[in-house]
């Protein structure tokens, strides 16, 4: 399983980077999960409901499930990568994200207009910037657009 984190500062393209990756790399025949990082406090219960209510029981976890999907609820407090990794079926690729730091491999999205130095100018671990400008970084820079070259790395890992 290759594990490839996307990571970037706010409207950098990091959620349209996965997407596309998820498109292309399903394209190539392989099998495709990812995890997201928020800081916001997400909820997808509502009291009342019959799942809320179970989960303020006491319940360790909570499934949801229809005749299509399934949604696994769980608190936890501060959940690793290698701990939601655990979590996931077998799979060739697992694209992360949001997590900024780790020791994982992981490709930055970067675009000039959102006025924030690349985060790769300051860590070295990540392994590439995905760009539409020059990020003068001393890792290899790809352009954001070329989602099959990108693609191309992250297989290469």
């Amino acid at each position: 399983m290759i594990l490839m984190g996307i990571i970037g500062h706010k409207n950098a393209g990091k959620t349209t980077l996965t997407a596309a990756l998820v498109t292309e790399l399903t394209a190539r025949g392989l099998t495709v999960s990812t995890l997201k990082r928020t800081h916001h406090a997400v909820d997808l219960e509502q009291p009342g409901t019959d799942t809320y209510r179970h989960r303020m029981a006491g319940a360790a976890q909570v499934i949801l499930a229809s005749d299509i999907r399934l949604t696994l609820m769980e608190e936890v407090v501060q959940p690793s990568i290698d701990h939601l990794l655990s979590r996931l079926a077998p799979c060739d690729v697992v694209l992360a994200e949001g997590w900024k730091h780790g020791t994982h491999s992981r490709i930055e999205a970067w675009r000039p207009e959102t006025g924030k130095s690349p985060l790769a100018a300051t860590d070295p671990a990540i392994r590439a910037v995905a760009c539409t400008g020059n990020p003068q970084v001393d890792q290899p820079t790809l352009d954001l657009d070329d989602i099959g070259s990108i693609a191309d790395f992250i297989c290469s890992t």
